[in-house]
Order: structure tokens, then sequence, then C-alpha cells
């Protein structure tokens, strides 16, 4: 009976030390897309663990600089300064990108307002423009909802929107998840969330949006995917250098056709053409 409970004890370390565990951290935007990638990857791969928390797209880089984690998910692209940390912490960051958002600015269903300029959204976040009516809406005090310095949301939102800072007043939010409800329950309020936050969702509408031409919805997937959309973005993955063994498994999956439509069907938009080049370098292809 010993011999059989040893033999039983010394299957199960060995089964152990055969599974694999990737880390992945970071963009709380991702965070969904994320994690039912990693169920999906786990019927396919059940000896791989994929654990996937947020925090946002700072801690997701910070965390692959330090060597924290396998794979940092990321709403924005790595800064130079960045760069820098990671490379003299032996690091090199490697950039991935595994779908395309159309960071979309929501109000309440019943706001009457249902298109800005860039210029205005910018106005509005800077605290220059207070009220509903100073952009074709009704007389009521404008409420910020925007996410905290850690998101990349915040900081892509900054550089491509406010090209300054935030009014003092903006409401700073954990997740998209939260934005979307504060919005909901504020018939004055306004937000910004990914793309796979907004669809079928009732109580809240994203605005058209122009930077100077046509105005366009979020929702129109072509517009979107051609870079008309003023904030078309890609979504990231950074690995230490080319991913190798579990995490370069599970990044494949992630561009594989299935993982494409798990994109698709979490409300985000596929990669495009433009990404495949340097997709397959990273992967080393």
């Amino acid at each position: 009976m010993k011999k059989i409970t040893a033999f039983i004890a010394l299957a199960g370390l060995a089964t152990a030390l055969m599974a694999g565990e990737v880390l992945v951290k970071g963009s709380d935007t991702l965070l969904n897309l994320v994690q039912r990638m990693a169920e999906e990857f786990g019927s396919v791969q059940p000896d791989v663990t994929v654990s996937v928390t947020g925090g946002g797209s700072g801690v997701g880089i910070n965390a692959i600089t330090n060597g924290e984690c396998d794979i940092a998910d990321a709403s924005r692209s790595i800064k130079s300064k960045e760069i820098s940390t990671a490379r003299a912490n032996g690091v090199n960051p490697t950039e991935i990108v595994i779908a395309i958002d159309g960071l979309s600015v929501i109000v309440a269903s019943a706001n009457p307002v249902d298109r800005l300029t860039i210029d205005q959204l910018g106005a509005i976040y800077r605290g220059e423009v207070k009220n509903w009516s100073e952009v074709g809406g009704p007389n009521k005090k404008i409420t910020l909802y925007g996410r905290q310095p850690s998101s990349g949301t915040f900081v892509f939102f900054r550089e491509e929107v406010l090209k300054g800072e935030y009014a003092p007043g903006m409401r700073q939010m954990n997740g998209n998840s939260q934005i979307v409800e504060a919005v909901k329950a504020d018939a004055g309020g306004i937000g910004y969330v990914g793309l796979g936050y907004i669809r079928d969702v009732e109580g809240i509408k994203p605005l058209k949006l122009s930077n100077g031409g046509e105005f366009v919805s979020p929702l129109d997937e072509e517009p979107v995917k051609a870079g008309k959309y003023p904030l078309t973005r890609p979504l990231y993955q950074y690995t230490n250098g080319n991913p190798k063994g579990e995490a370069k498994s599970f990044i494949e999956f992630e561009l594989s056709e299935d993982g494409q439509k798990i994109v698709e069907e979490e409300g985000f938009l596929p990669v495009t053409s433009d990404y495949f080049d340097s997709n397959n370098a990273a992967l080393g292809r």
C-alpha cells in the first residue's frame, strides 16, 4: 500500500512538473477578451494554465519589465522610457498586436447629442466646455468619467484627444465596466470605453466622431478597420524577446482563426493586414 501511495504521489508530482503556466497582466480593456482566450486555450492545451489579471497597461508593462509576468496586455504602445528601463533590466520588449479597438465615447441613451468633433471632445475633457448646451445638447452640466493614470486608455485618450491635461473634476474609474454603469445612470455623463464593452448594452450609446472629415461610429466596422474612425487603435501584448514555449503557443492561438473569432465575439475587431508582418517577425516566423 505504501508503494502504491508513493507511486501515485510521484505521478502527481510529474504531472504538475509537466504542466505549464503563463502569467498575463495589464490592460483592463483587454481583460475580458484575454480571459476568454485563456478559457478556450485551456480546452485545447489542458496542461497549460493561463492566468490573466488586470490593473492597467502601465501595470502590465512594468510587470514584463521586472520579469513578473510572461505577457503584458496593453491598450497603448510602450513608451521609449519604458523600453530603456526594460533594456537596463535585460528585458527586450517585443510587440504583438492581437486585436483592433475603436475606443468609444459614450453618453446616456436619453442624451440627444449623437456626435462630436475631436476638438469638442478635447474641450469637454479639459473642462473648457462644461454644459451640454454648448455642443447642441440640453442645458445640463457635463459629468466626466475616465480611467486612472495607470490605464493605457487614460494615456491614449489624453494624447489623441486632449493634447493637454484632464479637468480636475473628472471621475477616475477602475475599469471599462464601471464607466459604462456610471454613464448609464447619469443623464449628464460622458465616458470612454473599449469597443468590446458597448455592444448590445442598453442605456448607453456611442457617439459618432469626426477629426475634420465625416462623422463615424465605432460600430461601423469597415471605417474603423480602415482607420477612418478617429480613435481606432491596436491592442497589444508584450513579451521579453520573441515569445517561447507555452506563451508562444497561447499567442499563436490568439492570432489563429479560432482566436480571432473570439476577438469578434467579444466585440472587438480582428487584426488587420497592416500588422501581419510585424506579428510574424515577433513570433519568429
